[in-house]
């Protein structure tokens, strides 16, 4: 698994890790600005993609899908499939797919697992993955798992992404190498928007509100870290929302 990200652009005619121009990835695209910038940060690496959506009844699954195809024709990918799974749904015990449960307020000094928490979430949407990268010969699967996620949801570890990696090699084919790419992994979400915004990552067309489809609410934990994001890199949030609190100490 890589956790660097190179520093080099391989659209700029320098030098890569990927130096096959051809090499394929899939890249995990939920609608969200880190899966937005991971397709981005999967580009500047050489990679062809081939995009990957998860509907499994989340609150604002409308907006996310809307989100990632916009995401998928402004990357160019070679290939966009949605998947509409009912069983994460279904099982519930999350506020993003059970409408009893409510979505709280950002509490973002907790190290409590969130009520937002889907129970093993990603390593549900990275079988999925591994399925369509070994169907489409491709080499890497990538995903926008940062720091500020693993505090809070434990399948955004560093060291899941390792061992599901080794899930991967073992129950693929003999000739099959798929690595699971979280470049992130280690960055904070002003990390994320610092290098997105380099990249020149269209954030308009990006959504992370737990709550709403539009306009995004402000005060749920995943409005919360973005807003605290953008705001401390000095880059006002393209998107709308109904609330824009402060999330960044005064000096």
């Amino acid at each position: 698994m890589t956790t660097e990200t190179p520093q080099t652009d391989a659209h700029n005619g320098t030098e890569t890790d990927a130096t096959d121009t051809n090499n394929r990835a899939v890249v995990l695209l939920s609608g969200g600005m880190d899966s937005a910038t991971a397709a981005a940060e999967a580009r500047s690496q050489g990679y062809d993609i081939y995009a990957l959506h998860t509907s499994y009844g989340q609150r604002t699954e409308t907006r996310e899908l809307e989100c990632a195809r916009q995401l998928a024709d402004e990357f160019e990918a070679n290939d966009f499939l949605q998947i509409e799974t009912g069983h994460l749904s279904a099982i519930g015990a999350s506020s993003l797919t059970d409408d009893e449960m409510a979505v709280a307020d950002a509490d973002m000094d907790s190290d409590e697992i969130p009520s937002s928490y889907v129970p093993f979430r990603n390593a549900n949407l990275l079988a999925m993955a591994v399925s369509y990268a070994e169907a489409n010969d491709c080499e890497a699967v990538f995903i926008g798992a940062h720091s500020e996620d693993f505090s809070g949801y434990p399948d955004c570890r560093p060291e899941f992404f390792e061992a599901f990696e080794r899930v991967a090699d073992v129950g693929t084919k003999p000739e099959t190498e798929i690595s699971i790419e979280a470049p992130f992994v280690e960055w904070s979400k002003t990390d994320i928007a610092a290098h997105g915004t380099e990249l020149g990552v269209p954030y308009e067309h990006t959504w992370s509100c737990y709550r709403d489809d539009q306009p995004a609410c402000g005060t749920c934990d995943a409005c919360a870290y973005r807003l605290q994001a953008f705001q401390r890199i000095g880059v006002r949030d393209p998107i709308e929302y109904a609330e824009r609190p402060s999330y960044v100490e005064e000096a």
